[in-house]
């Protein structure tokens, strides 16, 4: 998977509330949260604990250009959860309605931003006729009005899948589903829900996950954390369930263990406390909890999650621009090293780095530069452009790759 292809979040909603206006109307909303909460630059930075004034001022200055620009880059139409159990006339009519109006925001903006798509109900005997219907109308209308083109980057999302065999089952479904609509094969893609202990391990104890993604023959393009769900199932209270819990924590680092180098992306879950009402002490709070939901993903290199309401988003951009800023000085003097001395042991005052740190130095500045926390500004300490950084990382794509299929040794 290149860096940047992917959105740094994704805002769920429910299918009753889509229209061809809401990115516009939730970018707004966006906005004025963080009018509301942050009403100064030492404000905003003291929610990420970035206490360097001149970095906090351009840390404030980013997020507020973020949002004025592009506050929502990836929206999930959803027809399970946040949409809940309706008469069938009711979800037919949302169904046909909602890709109506996608295809409607597309024809209007004519962009790639932000990326929609679905989340349908789970194939569960209780909701998978619901779940298949709902897919097909959706799909069916959007495709009619789109030429059989859909819209870019667009997915569905499959929830509570517990075996293989699930996802083998949906991507028959969505084979069919193309071959009548004229669309082409493969062209879409899904995204798994991980929710169920299943999914992270199988019944013989072994991790689930790569047979899962194995299943849908190169369709997977990420899998999202389920936090509530999978804690649930663990008997955990609900006073007790939470994004931080440990049982969430051990899923994110088997999530990312299992799913490396397979270019499926490992996306957070959510965090339920809003920041809404009057009480801003409240609202503040609710923020600090989320950008350290989002600071803690970024620590096991997760850089995807969700966001529940427009309000949160601000958090999160602050905690994602703060994360590259504070590291910004440092990482570019280590990668000028690691260049200098390709391949060696190299030294940048305490820290030693080797070809495997250099990765991780290369894609921190190409996922630093795609998200816009910096710019190519930033390499010049390096003395390296960035179509050069991103030649040494696919140079050592190519390399692990060769590694991995037994052509070298």
């Amino acid at each position: 998977m290149t860096i940047g292809a992917r959105p740094v979040h994704v805002l769920y909603g429910g299918a009753h509330l889509y229209k061809a206006e809401s990115a516009a109307k939730l970018g707004k909303i966006a906005r004025a949260s963080l009018d509301a909460v942050a009403k100064s630059d030492a404000e905003l930075a003291a929610l990420v604990d970035m206490r360097d004034p001149s970095l906090a001022a351009e840390l404030c200055a980013l997020v507020r250009e973020k949002l004025d620009r592009e506050s929502i880059e990836s929206i999930c139409i959803d027809f399970e959860d946040g949409y809940g159990p309706r008469p069938d006339e009711e979800e037919d009519a949302d169904a046909t309605r909602t890709a109506q109006e996608l295809a409607r925001a597309r024809a209007v903006l004519g962009a790639e931003r932000p990326i929609v798509g679905i989340r349908i109900k789970s194939l569960e005997e209780g909701t998978r006729r619901r779940a298949l219907r709902t897919l097909d109308l959706f799909v069916t209308t959007l495709a009619q009005a789109t030429s059989g083109a859909l819209t870019h980057g667009f997915t569905v999302t499959l929830p509570k899948v517990a075996r293989p065999s699930d996802v083998a089952f949906f991507v028959d479904i969505l084979g069919a589903l193309e071959s009548k609509l004229g669309i082409e094969s493969g062209r879409i893609a899904i995204e798994i829900m991980v929710e169920t202990p299943r999914t992270l391990v199988d019944a013989e104890g072994r991790v689930a996950l790569p047979a899962i993604v194995a299943a849908a023959r190169g369709r997977c393009v990420a899998a999202h954390l389920g936090a509530y769900d999978l804690t649930a199932a663990l008997g955990v209270a609900a006073t007790a369930q939470r994004l931080a819990h440990p049982a969430c924590e051990l899923a994110r680092v088997l999530m990312q263990i299992a799913l490396a180098d397979t270019g499926v992306a490992v996306v957070d879950g959510a965090t339920t406390l809003l920041p809404l009402g009057d009480d801003p002490d409240a609202r503040r709070r609710a923020w600090v909890l989320h950008a350290a939901a989002v600071s803690r993903a970024l620590d096991l290199g997760i850089y995807q999650g969700w966001d529940l309401h427009p309000a949160q988003i601000p958090a999160r951009y602050a905690a994602l621009y703060a994360f590259f800023l504070a590291e910004r000085a440092p990482m570019a003097a280590r990668l000028e090293s690691f260049v200098k001395k390709s391949k060696q042991a190299t030294r940048s005052g305490q820290v030693f780095d080797d070809a495997a740190t250099g990765r991780g130095l290369v894609s921190f500045f190409l996922r630093g530069v795609a998200c816009g926390a910096l710019s190519e500004a930033d390499l010049a300490p390096t003395g390296m452009s960035l179509d050069e950084v991103r030649a040494l990382f696919d140079q050592d794509l190519t390399a692990r790759s060769t590694t991995a299929s037994g052509e070298t040794r």
